[in-house]
């Protein structure tokens, strides 16, 4: 059939082509399968052309039978065509209506949405309008109830307070609105300013009738100031509404507590003065002033006092600074019925501390109450307590004038100071200016006191006193208690002046035990008193501190070169002989001479046959003449065994010196004592504890 077709377009076309395509035409027909298969079998062209052409028509006329037989369905197809037409018709137009709807109602929403805004734009003016016409309404009113409760109501009743800061703030707003030339503030106002001046007349009343309940006997301040604080605001009402009201409360306040302080104080301070011991320290009861016992009946009209060594030892005065710093306060009637008596720092720890807490309370109380900042807060606590103030520190002046007890004062310094710490941890600096005023009292009479000591010490003429013995003497052991005492106690808060003072007293007192000493011809008998009397002062240092002081190091170093003085004395009389050969001959081989050890060959045996003869004997003297000698008989046990360990070293250094060349050869060398024999032997003397 493509065969035909391309024939047939062959042959149609063959005259419209021009004779340059005819070849290319020719080719492609060639090249075509069913040309190419028709030309390969050999079949003939033209018959294959008139059997594909017949084929055709056959096809065509089915086709044209079956197009009749489907006519009818043909045409029913047709008709359904058309009506489908129609009914999209009529849906397109539908759709067109729809459209049209639905852009009507999007300009209806729109329009609706800014009538929405614009009303909701209104609510909330109208709102807002309403809020602040209704708060206006309600700070403008004047309730039947705060009217009542104002006029009627006691201060005391809690209705009473709550309007109060009701009243309060409808002043505040009137007052406020009034600026701004508020109409309805007139029609209120009135009213207003009658219950401020009727709230004014109670509080003033009730805050002075209160002020001036101060005043009764045996009235508890203190509650009466916890009341004023819980009524604090009232206070405020009149500071904000009344100043001058408020004013006349504050200075009736001022000087109500200025002299009930002064009273109650002044009272206090002459009642518990009558409670110090009656045996106190005077002028007379120095360091370097003989006891009473030992003069002769008429040498002083004053009355001793019954120990004068109470004046000069601590015992567990410095508790005080301790535990009982924040005891309470000694209750004077109290300690009279007890018939109980106190110590000088005693009674002016308990003074102060009465003013310490008065003062911590008054200040916060000023601070709490009347509002004020610190700086008038502390005039004000000035104006009230500035008399009170006046008065302690004329007592504390008298008192201390009076007062020869160097350790009481001392002990009072460091309660001053020690309370001005206490009233820094509550954060109350109010007390510092006279903190220091009592300080500027008390230190230069302790100073003062110590130097009449010193002075005591210096003139103390050592010929006049009685008979001396070379046991510890009483006046370097008050010294030693004073030192100690003095030292523990500046152990609690350091006073770097104290030092100095110290310093020279222990010089004067140094000076005095070797002024003493001096009275005993026998040097032994010297160093035996300034062993004793050094150990005594050292023992007590030691004993009473709790660290090591310069006092003690001084002590210490004198104790030690004495000690060694001592021992090569009471070694002398046994072994000198031996001692001064060791050290001449260690002298000549020093200088290195050995050549003239020569001289000394002939005192070597004598030497060696001395010893070895004696020195059990010489060993157990020694040690019953020291065990005699030292009333400590822990120092006499230190000293024997310092002895002994001295003559070992001594004997050991003898026998050294037998190695050198003149006394390699002497005979008397085999007569040598076993040095271990001599220490076996004198472990015998060494204590057992």
């Amino acid at each position: 059939m493509d065969l035909a077709v391309n024939l047939e377009n062959l042959d149609l076309t063959s005259d419209d082509y021009v004779l340059d395509n005819v070849d290319e035409h020719i080719q492609e027909n060639l090249e075509d399968d069913l040309v190419k298969e028709a030309l390969e079998s050999g079949v003939d062209l033209r018959e294959y052309a008139k059997q594909i052409e017949k084929d055709l028509s056959q096809v065509e006329n089915g086709s044209i039978h079956d197009y009749i037989a489907e006519s009818g369905n043909i045409a029913q197809l047709h008709t359904q065509i058309g009506e489908c037409d129609q009914v999209l018709e009529r849906m397109e137009a539908m759709l067109h209506g729809f459209q049209h709807d639905l852009s009507s109602i999007s300009a209806e929403i729109q329009c609706l949405q800014e009538q929405s805004v614009a009303m909701n734009v209104k609510l909330k003016n109208r709102q807002a309008v309403k809020s602040e016409l209704s708060q206006l309404v309600d700070e403008m009113v004047v309730p039947e109830t705060m009217i009542t409760t104002i006029l009627e109501t006691p201060v005391t009743e809690r209705e009473f307070l709550e309007q109060l800061h009701e009243l309060n703030h409808k002043i505040n707003f009137v007052k406020q609105h009034s600026y701004n030339e508020t109409a309805a503030c007139r029609d209120v106002q009135d009213v207003v300013e009658k219950l401020k001046y009727k709230a004014v007349a109670k509080i003033r009343e009730f805050m002075l009738q209160k002020i001036s309940s101060f005043r009764k006997p045996l009235s508890n301040y203190q509650l009466g100031q916890n009341a004023m604080l819980n009524c604090r605001f009232f206070y405020e009402f009149l500071l904000s509404n009344e100043r001058h009201v408020a004013n006349e409360v504050k200075d009736e306040y001022i000087d109500t507590l200025s002299k009930v302080y002064f009273s109650y104080f002044k009272s206090y301070l002459n009642r518990i003065m009558k409670l110090q011991f009656d045996d106190t320290a005077g002028k007379d009861d120095l360091m370097a002033v003989e006891d009473s016992s030992k003069k002769g009946f008429f040498s002083s009209s004053r009355p001793a006092v019954r120990n004068r060594s109470t004046v000069f030892t601590i015992g567990k005065r410095d508790e005080i600074l301790k535990d009982g710093l924040e005891a309470a306060v000694i209750v004077p009637h109290a300690a009279q019925k007890n018939e109980t008596k106190y110590s000088f720092e005693s009674l002016f720890r308990s003074q102060h501390y009465a003013l310490l807490d008065t003062s911590c309370r008054e200040y916060l109380f000023i601070c709490d109450f009347f509002m004020f900042t610190a700086a008038n807060a502390k005039d004000v606590f000035n104006s009230v307590l500035g008399k009170s103030l006046a008065l302690f520190l004329k007592h504390v002046d008298t008192i201390c004038s009076d007062s020869y007890d160097s350790i009481a004062l001392f002990i009072c310094i460091h309660i001053v100071n020690k309370f001005k710490v206490i009233m820094h941890d509550r954060e109350v600096m109010v007390l510092d200016r006279y903190w220091d005023t009592v300080n500027a009292i008390l230190w230069p009479r302790f100073e003062h006191i110590v130097r009449m000591h010193i002075r005591s010490v210096i003139d103390c003429n050592v010929n006049h006193l009685a008979s001396i013995d070379v046991r510890p003497h009483y006046i370097t052991r008050r010294y030693a208690e004073f030192s100690a005492a003095i030292v523990r106690i500046n152990e609690n808060l350091p006073n770097p002046q104290v030092e100095q003072v110290l310093s020279e007293l222990q010089t004067e007192v140094q000076n005095f035990i070797l002024r003493l000493a001096a009275c005993f011809r026998d040097r032994k008998d010297q160093l035996v008193f300034l062993i004793n009397n050094y150990d005594m002062m050292l023992s007590v240092l030691m004993e009473r501190t709790a660290e090591e002081s310069k006092e003690s190091d001084s002590f210490q170093q004198l104790l030690n070169s004495r000690t060694q003085e001592y021992v090569e004395e009471i070694l002398a009389p046994h072994f000198g002989g031996m001692m001064a050969f060791v050290k001449e001959c260690e002298n000549v081989i020093e200088s290195g001479q050995s050549d003239k050890l020569r001289r000394f060959e002939q005192k070597v045996a004598p030497l060696v046959q001395g010893f070895a003869a004696g020195w059990r004997t010489s060993v157990d003297l020694i040690s019953r003449e020291v065990t005699r000698s030292f009333t400590n008989f822990k120092v006499g046990s230190t000293i024997v065994q310092a002895a002994f360990t001295n003559l070992i070293q001594y004997y050991h250094r003898f026998q050294k010196l037998f190695t050198q060349s003149p006394f390699k050869s002497i005979p008397a060398r085999s007569e040598l004592v076993n040095m271990h024999l001599i220490m076996v032997e004198m472990k015998k003397y060494k204590p057992n504890f």
